[in-house]
């Protein structure tokens, strides 16, 4: 009785192990970096003056943010807009994942003063370039990278 017991004890056993193991799913994809996107809003006629500020200190802090291992990189998307309040280009900075982002949000602001100035110089900075865009969201997004089959 025991025996049987015993066997009928292991038989379950080994089905149940075999359900979990043909449960485990493996996805052809994986959770890549993470991206901060900034949807703007560049006014008429702002088009040049906008990317020139963004071609230098805009660029500038993103450089500093990469040496400094705070960033993986960072991109300008221009796109043509649906409406008149929608936004023409995104700010897209590379992160390796969220906990990053958040873990150097402290340390990017201390890098930010150095390179660009103080808090009230940045925030003059952001009035003068009022005349040129709108922010209008930002958003994160995690990459989805898709695996070879």
């Amino acid at each position: 009785m025991k025996t049987k017991m015993l066997g009928a004890a292991l038989v379950i056993t080994v089905v149940m192990l075999g359900f979990s193991l043909y449960a485990q799913v493996t996805r052809p994809f994986h959770p890549g970096t993470v991206w901060v996107i900034q949807f703007i809003h560049v006014k008429p006629g702002m088009d040049n003056a906008y990317k020139n500020w963004l071609a230098s200190d805009w660029k500038k802090e993103q450089e500093a943010f990469k040496a400094a291992g705070l960033i993986l990189g960072y991109k300008v998307l221009e796109t043509e807009s649906h409406s008149p309040n929608d936004y023409n280009m995104m700010l897209m900075t590379e992160v390796k994942d969220m906990a990053t982002a958040e873990a150097n949000e402290q340390k990017m602001d201390a890098l930010a003063q150095q390179v660009t100035g103080s808090d009230q110089q940045q925030q003059q900075g952001y009035k003068d370039r009022e005349s040129m865009r709108e922010p209008l969201a930002t958003r994160m997004a995690r990459e989805v990278v898709l695996s070879p089959r």
